[in-house]
């Protein structure tokens, strides 16, 4: 019998796909959905019938608690600190990679699999397992990943990695016969619907709107704001403000409840403040050469790091950058090579 491997199955084609290409490859294979929010199970219904057709186990799990605890709160207290959360990097750490990884030891696998696009592979220049870029630069997840622990590594698949498009994948999932094989990509927050977090932000966790000044960089006051949680860092749209130049939100001033508006030059600054980082290699140097990503849809860009006490660290860019966002995350790479990461604190 082959190594026995934990998958995450969302019921979507990516994770379904996944299952194929293990069982191909002579693992031993056990599917599982894991409830996160709300009470809809037909996501689990699609992942039980993919295992039923597949002949895998199917295990289920309700984590609606967990994720509440460890993913909803860490988005609701951020917003409340004037940041702009990424709850996808959260839940990877504590859900699927936290939670789903003890469950896996529970049932003696070897492994735990998921359908993200990146790689792990051993890297001779670090003598490890490293994480690595997908092959499909456009639907690349390593940013997502970097907050997982080093030692998860050498115990993870993603059997997606090497993959060039997502019409290949598709296309083995109707192969397979699988009813999912044109199911849509999720491409939302799960736990906020229709992408409104302002409404889940005000219902849910009882945020009361507040008005305060819209202020310029010289503390000019030039209108009114409905609360800070309702802006980000670069927004343009919707501050009903006019000015000969257009102006984007630049910061916040929490104490004051004021909001911060400049021009686009404004938006534009050299480094950023990072906290609690995870490192995925063993030897990073102060003031090694890496490229640093800001925010999911960004590329790379060169940049020095400066390792600071306390798992801090300085990122000082080649050339400024624009609308680095505290909450977001920064993720340090070598090439394809994701070194480690952190959440933005400040510019």
């Amino acid at each position: 019998m082959g190594k026995r491997v934990l998958l995450g199955m969302s019921g979507g084609v990516d994770s379904s796909v996944s299952a194929i290409l293990l069982k191909e490859q002579g693992y031993d294979v056990i599917g599982i959905n894991m409830l996160l929010w709300g009470d809809d199970t037909s996501n689990a219904s699609d992942a039980r019938k993919v295992c039923k057709k597949l002949n895998i186990p199917f295990t289920f799990l309700d984590l609606r608690n967990d994720f509440k605890r460890y993913v909803v709160q860490d988005f609701i207290v951020e917003y409340r600190s004037c940041h702009t959360p990424n709850p996808c990097i959260m839940c990877n750490k504590f859900m699927k990679f936290g939670i789903m990884y003890t469950r896996a030891k529970e049932l003696k696998c070897d492994y735990i699999a998921t359908g993200h696009y990146a790689n792990i592979e051993f890297d001779e220049k670090y003598n490890a397992n490293v994480l690595k870029k997908a092959n499909n630069l456009k639907k690349d997840q390593s940013y997502v990943l970097y907050n997982i622990r080093k030692e998860l590594l050498n115990h993870t698949i993603f059997p997606l990695g090497k993959f060039e498009s997502k019409e290949e994948i598709r296309k083995l999932a109707t192969e397979h016969g699988l009813e999912v094989a044109n199911k849509p990509d999720s491409e939302d927050i799960c736990f906020i619907e229709n992408g409104n977090y302002k409404e889940f932000l005000e219902t849910k966790a009882k945020f009361k709107p507040k008005e305060g000044d819209i202020v310029d960089k010289k503390g000019n006051v030039l209108g009114k704001h409905s609360g800070l949680y309702k802006y980000t860092i670069g927004q343009r749209k919707g501050l009903g403000i006019s000015n000969p130049e257009p102006l984007f939100v630049i910061d916040y001033n929490k104490l004051k409840n004021e909001l911060i508006v400049g021009e686009e030059k404004d938006l534009y600054k050299e480094s950023l403040l990072a906290s609690n980082i995870n490192w995925l290699i063993d030897d990073v140097k102060n003031g090694m050469r890496v490229e640093a990503k800001i925010r999911y849809a960004a590329e790379p860009k060169p940049a020095k790091l400066i390792l600071l006490p306390r798992g801090y660290a300085r990122v000082i860019f080649d050339e400024p950058q624009r609308a680095i966002t505290p909450g977001q995350s920064v993720v340090f790479y070598d090439g394809d090579t994701v070194l480690g990461g952190g959440k933005i604190l400040s510019h």
